[in-house]
Protein backbone atom coordinates (compact mmCIF):
# COMPACT_ATOMS: atom_id res chain seq x y z
CA UNK A 1 0.00 0.00 0.00
CA UNK A 2 2.72 2.04 0.77
CA UNK A 3 4.38 2.11 -2.64
CA UNK A 4 1.23 2.74 -4.11
CA UNK A 5 0.59 5.24 -2.40
CA UNK A 6 4.59 6.61 -3.54
CA UNK A 7 3.65 6.09 -7.15
CA UNK A 8 0.77 8.35 -6.75
CA UNK A 9 2.17 11.09 -4.37
CA UNK A 10 4.98 11.41 -6.95
CA UNK A 11 2.25 12.36 -10.00
CA UNK A 12 0.78 14.87 -7.85
CA UNK A 13 2.70 17.51 -9.36
CA UNK A 14 2.48 19.07 -12.90
CA UNK A 15 6.22 20.07 -13.15
CA UNK A 16 7.18 16.20 -12.34
CA UNK A 17 4.03 14.82 -14.96
CA UNK A 18 6.12 17.29 -17.75
CA UNK A 19 9.48 15.80 -16.78
CA UNK A 20 8.00 12.46 -16.84
CA UNK A 21 6.85 12.99 -20.65
CA UNK A 22 9.81 14.92 -22.06
CA UNK A 23 11.70 12.49 -20.78
CA UNK A 24 9.45 10.02 -22.74
CA UNK A 25 9.03 11.71 -25.67
CA UNK A 26 13.21 12.46 -25.50
CA UNK A 27 15.23 9.79 -24.23
CA UNK A 28 17.91 10.24 -21.48
CA UNK A 29 19.10 13.47 -20.34
CA UNK A 30 21.43 14.58 -17.55
CA UNK A 31 20.78 16.85 -15.33
CA UNK A 32 22.20 20.28 -16.61
CA UNK A 33 19.83 19.74 -19.86
CA UNK A 34 17.08 19.39 -17.54
CA UNK A 35 18.15 22.47 -15.88
CA UNK A 36 18.17 24.23 -19.11
CA UNK A 37 15.08 22.70 -20.91
CA UNK A 38 12.85 23.59 -17.70
CA UNK A 39 14.28 26.86 -16.66
CA UNK A 40 14.73 25.57 -13.33
CA UNK A 41 17.89 25.28 -10.28
CA UNK A 42 19.60 22.70 -9.53
CA UNK A 43 18.12 21.77 -6.20
CA UNK A 44 14.32 22.19 -7.20
CA UNK A 45 15.06 19.90 -9.97
CA UNK A 46 16.72 17.39 -8.30
CA UNK A 47 14.20 17.14 -5.95
CA UNK A 48 11.70 16.33 -8.49
CA UNK A 49 14.07 13.79 -9.82
CA UNK A 50 14.59 12.40 -6.73
CA UNK A 51 10.79 11.86 -5.70
CA UNK A 52 10.08 10.53 -9.42
CA UNK A 53 13.29 7.94 -8.84
CA UNK A 54 12.27 6.40 -5.39
CA UNK A 55 8.54 6.15 -6.83
CA UNK A 56 9.89 3.54 -9.27
CA UNK A 57 9.16 6.01 -12.30
CA UNK A 58 12.83 7.07 -13.62
CA UNK A 59 16.37 5.53 -13.42
CA UNK A 60 19.79 6.55 -13.44
CA UNK A 61 22.88 6.17 -15.41
CA UNK A 62 26.01 7.92 -13.93
CA UNK A 63 29.10 8.44 -16.12
CA UNK A 64 31.59 10.60 -14.19
CA UNK A 65 30.44 13.59 -12.82
CA UNK A 66 27.36 13.34 -15.13
CA UNK A 67 23.94 12.10 -14.03
CA UNK A 68 21.67 10.21 -16.80
CA UNK A 69 17.89 10.42 -15.85
CA UNK A 70 15.65 7.88 -17.95
CA UNK A 71 12.17 6.41 -17.97
CA UNK A 72 12.39 3.28 -16.00
CA UNK A 73 12.05 -0.06 -18.13
CA UNK A 74 10.61 -1.85 -14.68
CA UNK A 75 7.59 0.21 -14.32
CA UNK A 76 4.43 -1.56 -12.39
CA UNK A 77 1.37 -1.63 -14.21
CA UNK A 78 0.04 1.32 -12.37
CA UNK A 79 3.25 3.28 -13.55
CA UNK A 80 3.01 1.89 -17.22
CA UNK A 81 -0.89 3.18 -17.30
CA UNK A 82 -0.09 6.49 -15.65
CA UNK A 83 2.58 6.71 -18.28
CA UNK A 84 0.52 6.36 -21.20
CA UNK A 85 -2.07 8.73 -19.58
CA UNK A 86 1.00 11.10 -19.34
CA UNK A 87 1.45 10.73 -22.88
CA UNK A 88 -1.75 11.70 -24.13
CA UNK A 89 -2.61 14.44 -21.79
CA UNK A 90 0.86 16.01 -21.50
CA UNK A 91 1.73 17.99 -24.90
CA UNK A 92 3.32 21.24 -23.54
CA UNK A 93 6.55 20.51 -23.11
CA UNK A 94 9.75 22.22 -23.27
CA UNK A 95 11.89 22.22 -26.89
CA UNK A 96 15.38 19.76 -27.32
CA UNK A 97 17.47 19.54 -30.33
CA UNK A 98 15.01 17.32 -33.08
CA UNK A 99 17.81 14.01 -32.14
CA UNK A 100 17.19 14.48 -28.79
CA UNK A 101 17.76 16.66 -25.99
CA UNK A 102 20.87 19.22 -26.70
CA UNK A 103 23.61 18.74 -24.19
CA UNK A 104 24.65 21.56 -22.91
CA UNK A 105 27.10 19.76 -20.43
CA UNK A 106 28.56 19.02 -23.65
CA UNK A 107 28.54 15.57 -23.77
CA UNK A 108 27.43 13.98 -26.49
CA UNK A 109 24.60 11.01 -26.26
Amino acid sequence: MDDLLQSIGALYDPTRLKILAFLDRYGPACVCDLESAFQMAQPRLSRHLKILREAGYLCVNREGRRAYYDISQNLEEFGNAALNEIRTHITDLPEAHSEGVVHRCGVSR
